[in-house]
This record gives structure tokens, sequence and C-alpha cells, in this order.
């Protein structure tokens, strides 16, 4: 059977985490006939990930990984960077999840140590793996509430966190917006771009081979093996893995049943020294809402590209896995009241880098990490932690490629597939709708 890719991963712009680091290490296209072990389809998180994997369990493997742009350029370019060993459920109303979430923070404090040990094999530079934790920040008593409900639910899991009032929050962030936070101490605060930069130069130096630019067209058997096709060039392999998230359904695989969303976020310039000191606050912080529709927010210094603040908020459905430019515009607007509320010192301030990234979701919060067929592997699906769930369904698939069974590829397999969705444009239509709701409720967080 062939599978051919009806489109292929594209943004209209550039990834800011990756500009503001500079040019990163410049690899090959893909040209001509190659031959691997196994060729990774995707070099983000769950891609590179799974190239670590294999050359841990058998260093001798020819590993091959393709990525449509440059690295760091796609969607491990363009989220907040918040690895979160805690649950996370974006769709509930604080957080909590209703599934064996004790052994969800084991795995995903795996993802962490994975990404901490990757950092210090690799020479990353530590900066970009900060173990600094985070805070949910509360604008509002209901937020409050959320703050204190998910904070007893912690409790009953036996996990530590610590209330900050609106003093602490001011001391912390500058910012007189937040009536209290909750901060737990687990979460891994990555230079996203810079973890992944360091991460594909160091499974190249252990001899994986990578190919940028070398968006995959295509997939057919060959022999007994397949034959992974780009535009000028193929990559023969018995074993492929499908590090590609929401554009596993670009493939025809799970099609109809994966939630294809864009988040928003925008960057400032870097911040000189008397907005620096107009601000306060520390030099780095994260933030995000305590009401998951609301706006995550994050401070970074000189390690990370300069004295900067990141805003992110606002969702849309994206069945084609475009975002528009009409969209991009209306967050960015929503993204400076948003900054403006919260900084009134630096109000007014013009945003430097304003950017859509795609994520996917499938409506019961699962993974997709099946053998789609004989020696084609999946490690895709990330439901809006691609962080730390694309560190482990890499993880994942690599494993299961090479026939290990561990407690990570048992959690995946012991998922049910990913449900189907209502019929479009209905599903578009209404899941915009009560997106645009739920930000309303959040407007203030």
């Amino acid at each position: 059977m062939g599978y051919r890719a009806v489109r292929t991963p594209q943004f209209a712009s550039k990834a800011a985490w990756a500009e503001i680091l500079g040019q990163g290490p410049v690899y090959p296209s893909l040209e001509g006939p190659q031959t691997a072990d196994v060729v990774i389809v995707g070099a983000g998180f769950a891609g590179l990930s799974a190239a670590r994997r294999l050359l841990q369990l058998d260093p001798s493997l020819r590993v091959v990984v393709l990525d449509a742009l440059d690295i760091a350029q796609g969607s491990a370019g363009r989220n907040s960077g918040f690895m979160i060993d805690l649950p996370h459920d974006l769709a509930s109303e604080d957080y909590a999840g209703d599934g064996d979430e004790a052994a969800l923070i084991g795995l995903n404090r795996h993802a962490i140590a994975f990404a901490r040990d990757a950092a210090e094999h690799y020479g990353i530079d530590p900066a970009f793996v900060d173990p600094a934790g985070k805070v949910n920040g509360a604008a509002s008593q209901a937020a409050d509430a959320n703050n204190r409900s998910y904070a007893a639910h912690l409790a009953t899991l036996g996990e530590e966190a610590e209330h900050l009032d609106a003093q602490a929050m001011t001391e912390l962030t500058g910012s007189r917006h937040y009536l209290s936070g909750l901060y737990t101490a687990g979460t891994l605060m990555l230079q996203p771009a810079g973890y992944i930069r360091g991460l594909a130069a160091g499974v190249a130096s252990q001899g994986a081979a990578i190919f940028t630019h070398s968006a995959v067209t295509g997939f057919d058997r060959a022999g007994a093996g397949w034959r992974v096709t780009c535009a000028k060039g193929q990559v023969t392999a018995p074993r492929i893995i499908l590090a590609t998230n929401g554009h596993l359904e670009s493939f025809g695989i799970a099609k109809g049943r994966l939630m294809q969303l864009f988040l928003y976020a925008s960057m400032t310039p870097v911040l000189d020294a008397e907005q620096l000191r107009l601000l306060g606050g520390a030099p780095r912080w994260g933030v995000t809402p305590s009401d998951p529709m609301g706006t995550t927010m994050r401070r970074i210094d000189t390690a990370h590209g300069g004295h900067r603040i990141i805003t992110r908020t606002c969702a849309t459905v994206r069945p084609h896995m475009q975002a528009s430019a009409r969209g991009v515009a209306r967050a960015s607007a929503v993204q400076r009241g948003k900054f403006n509320a919260r900084f009134a010192q630096l109000a007014g301030l013009a945003m430097e880098y304003e950017w859509a990234g795609h994520l996917c979701l499938s409506l019961n919060g699962v993974a997709v990490t099946d053998q789609i067929e004989e020696g084609v592997f999946a490690a895709a699906v990330q439901n809006g932690l691609g962080t730390a769930r694309g560190t482990l369904t890499g993880i994942a698939a690599a494993e299961a490629a090479l026939g290990h069974e561990t407690p990570v590829t048992a959690y995946f397999a012991a998922q049910a597939a990913p449900r189907r969705l209502p019929p479009q444009p209905f599903a578009t239509w209404g899941a915009n709708a009560y997106l645009r709701w739920k930000e309303h409720e959040a407007r203030a967080e």
C-alpha cells in the first residue's frame, strides 16, 4: 500500500525562538537515493527524541531524519517552552485530569530526565533546559479558586505546590495584574529552538543523517521494507517512524479523527535598560493561566536570546493546517491588549515577532503511537503538550520499532484510538465557536 502526502508543513512566519538565537547549523537537503535501518519523518521533539532513543538502544543503526523545514522552524520552535511534569489537561477547568495521573506524572518526569540527560550528554547550553518550575497565575477570585482546587488535587497525589499572594506575583513578574499564583517546581523551562538544535546536533554527532528542506511526499512498499520519497531523493528502510504530529492525517492516517489547531504568540524586542527598570521583577519566569483558555506569559533573559516577554493566547481550528493572516492579526491585537493590561509601565510596546504554531488534539486526549503497518510506526498527536508528550511518543516509537516493551510503550499501547470527529464543516464551526466562548470566559486570565 502507498501513502501520499496531500500537504506538507508550511508556516507564513519565522519561528521567533530560532530567530533570536541567530543562524543555527545548516543541514543538507536529501538528494538521490539513501538507505537506512530507520527513517524518521519529522525533526521536532518526537522525531529527534526517537533518533536519540534508537541510538541509545543500538548505536550501530543507520538513522535518517527528514524534515520539511529548517531545524526548529516548525512547531518545535513555536511553542512556549514549558515541559510540564504534573497533570495539564487542557480540556479541564483547572488542568486536573481524570486518568491514571500518577503514572502520567512519572512518564512526564521520564521525558524531563531524558531531555536533561540529552542536554548534558550533547553539551547543550544549560540555560536552554532550565529546571525553574512554573506558576499558574490567577487574575480573579474564580481563577484563584481554580488554583486552590488544583492544589488540593495535587495534594491527593502527594505533590507539593506553593501559593503565591498578589505581592509575591508582582515581585516575580513586575505585574500587578495577578491576584495570586500557584508555583510548582517540576517544570523544565526550555529555550525550545536552542534545545531542539542541540538535540539535532547531538544525534548527528552520533551518526544520524539529518536532511532539512526535504518534505516527504509519500512512502511505498519496497520489497520487504519501505521507500520514503522527497522531491529530489528517496530513502529505503525496513522501518519508518512518522513523527509528524497532526500531519499524520496528511498521509491519510487517522483521517477525520484529529483536531488541527493553531495557537498564537508574540514576543517583544529586547528590552532596554530603562524598560527593564520600569518592569522590575525576576529575569526569568513562566506563568500559565489558571484557566487553560487564558493567556500564557513568559519572560526570558540574555541566555535565551535577550530580555524579552512572550505572550501566548487565542486558538483556532484549521483543518487544512494553515493559519490565516486574518487569524494572526486578530490574535496579535488580542495579545497586545493582554500585554498592556499586565504591564501598564510598558503599554504600547510594539512586538518584534508574531506567529502561529500548529498543534494537534484528539477528542479523547490520546496520542497515536500505533504500528500503522508492518514496519511503520507513529509518534504523533501530542494534545497540545508537545515538549513532554512529543518526547514520550518519540521514545515509545523508537522502542516499539526495535521490539522493546517498556513502561512507555505499555502506556501508549493501552490507549484507545482517537474518537471520530463530527462531520465537516460542523466540527470546525462548532469548535471555533466554543473556543471563542471559552476565550471570552477566560478573558481576565
